[in-house]
């Protein structure tokens, strides 16, 4: 099979993971995606670490764990506390389990996973899910009338462009995510096609490890950018 054949094959494997018989759905079935799948697994394995850091936590004499997980929390809020802003505060929990679970899910490439974030609808899922939380950022801090006055700054005239932000902001951050990490998988194939020893295992430290940290903190980092915007004052 050749480099283009293998490629295809990548592209247009068959991703159902679960058929579900479902007797009054249209089609008869129900298909589950092994994105959503994996998606669950990486919720899971969030969940075990997550319990097991924050067992037993004391206020004094703490162990060596809970001092781990405190010092992972403090520099993760330091972190999105520095890029969202003074404004957007109250939203830093959430950026960081977002970024964790994007971070999580791009790494699935180092386990032989095909990672979530790779299947459009999920990164569509997260970016719908972002916009909303900035736009209800927006209507919070300003009211309904300040956040429909605020698609007339700075002039009127730029208002249909202001209003189609709205959908531009959440196709970028879907495209952006998926074809980055849709282009790593490329290229690492290509590497293992071509170089099948040693060079692989190199390469894939970046492309399947440091990139997929990369374009996690790049997609709250947008995300945080929007919810200043929508939450700076007059």
């Amino acid at each position: 099979m050749n480099i283009g054949e293998e490629l295809n094959a990548l592209l247009t494997e068959d991703k159902t993971a679960i058929h579900v018989n479902v007797p009054f759905f249209p089609e008869g079935f129900w298909d589950i995606n092994k994105s959503v799948v994996i998606s669950w697994g990486v919720l899971a394995f969030c969940l075990v670490i997550c319990l097991i850091l924050t067992s037993g936590m004391k206020i004094h004499g703490i162990s060596k764990r809970q001092a781990i997980a405190e010092s992972i929390v403090i520099e993760l809020r330091k972190l999105v506390s520095g890029l969202v802003g003074p404004g957007g505060s109250d939203y830093v929990e959430y950026l960081i389990s977002v970024m964790i679970f994007i971070a999580c899910c791009n790494l699935a490439g180092v386990f032989g996973l095909t990672p979530p974030t790779m299947d459009l609808n999920i990164t569509i899922a997260l970016a719908l899910m972002s916009i909303v939380l900035v736009e209800a950022a927006g209507i919070r801090k300003r009211g309904a009338g300040g956040w429909l006055k605020s698609f007339t700054k700075p002039i009127w005239i730029i208002t249909p462009m202001n209003i189609l932000e709205i959908g531009i902001k959440p196709l970028s951050l879907c495209m952006r995510l998926f074809g980055n990490i849709l282009g790593a998988t490329v290229i690492m194939e290509l590497i293992r096609m071509v170089i099948p020893i040693g060079i692989p295992t190199i390469v894939s430290l970046y492309f399947e490890f440091f990139d997929g940290i990369i374009q996690a903190y790049v997609f709250i980092f947008l995300t945080s950018l929007y919810i200043s915007e929508a939450t700076e004052s007059e």
